[in-house]
């Protein structure tokens, strides 16, 4: 018979967690929303934040929570040229050739980082991701606590970077009608290279706080991959507050399966709710718009 504390306490766990997963899902939504692009290699760029943050620690004694902007710009940086140069001359193909162009690129890179970093399970070693926080009858991890306020802190700075400065109106513009905003004088294939960019950046700092947390490998991009499309299609493409909200859903979903059926079922909870809200309302439960 499970206790009222470890009930309260995993619900308290799945929730904090949700919310850094939404952070990692953000850049994934956004992408969807404004370049209508399915990025396969989104996983990957989670994993590659990871390995900056960890070899990062070891070269410098950096925590990997200070240089999480650092982390995050240096892997925007390296995906700009990906969007520029490999995605964007096959945009005219139609949908198809950019994103199998993705699961390519994800395939290549997951490849490079088993050849320069071995397969071994890594670790982002922090004393207080050990470390209990005990409020009343729940006890959740310090660093899940640490790891939510900076992923909310992160996903409203990004809202406000859309709904407030010239660029935001500029993605929302080309999330709508790109002919439309390329006639009234938006460079659209400057968005879709922010934008891209910015997804990479968002993966890439939710993949530090998920180093954290948990081990890693060069194919552990796979798994947060299917989480983040679950957590976008709750949330709603392109919904910045909708992917908290989904995320922090399928955090709280995940823990009590866990808890209930045991902790293999966690994922196939996940798959589940993801397969049945695309098939009853494939807008998400807070409908898609990027704003």
């Amino acid at each position: 018979m499970l206790s009222v504390e470890a009930i309260a306490s995993s619900v308290a766990s799945g929730f904090l967690l949700g919310g850094i997963l939404a952070l990692t899902a953000l850049g994934l939504s956004i992408v969807l929303g404004v370049m209508r692009l399915v990025n396969l290699a989104h996983g990957v760029f989670l994993v590659a934040g990871a390995y900056l943050a960890f070899f990062l620690l070891q070269a410098t004694g950096i925590d990997p929570i200070i240089a999480l902007i650092p982390i995050g710009a240096a892997i925007a940086i390296a995906a700009l040229p990906v969007q520029r140069f490999l995605l964007e001359p096959l945009a005219k193909f139609g949908p198809e050739a950019p994103m199998m162009t993705t699961f390519g690129l994800a395939i290549v890179l997951e490849n490079l980082f088993v050849l320069y970093f071995s397969a071994d399970t890594r670790s982002i070693e922090r004393d207080y991701a050990t470390v209990p926080l005990a409020l009343g009858l729940v006890s959740v991890p310090l660093v899940y606590v640490i790891g939510f306020v900076i992923s909310v802190c992160a996903i409203v700075a990004v809202h406000f970077v859309i709904s407030r400065t010239a660029f935001g109106r500029d993605l929302r513009a080309s999330a709508v009608d790109p002919s439309a905003a390329a006639a009234v004088g938006v460079d659209v294939r400057r968005v879709h290279a922010l934008t891209f960019a910015l997804g990479a950046a968002c993966a890439a700092a939710g993949g530090t706080l998920i180093g954290i947390i948990f081990s890693f490998t060069p194919a552990s991009g796979a798994n947060y991959l299917l989480t983040d499309f679950a957590i976008v299609v709750l949330g709603g493409m392109g919904n910045i507050f909708g992917t908290l909200i989904g995320g922090i859903l399928l955090g709280v979903l995940q823990s009590l399966a866990g808890i209930t059926l045991g902790d293999g079922y966690r994922d196939l909870v996940g798959l589940v709710l993801f397969l049945s809200v695309l098939a009853v309302r494939p807008q998400g439960l807070f409908g898609g718009h990027t704003a």
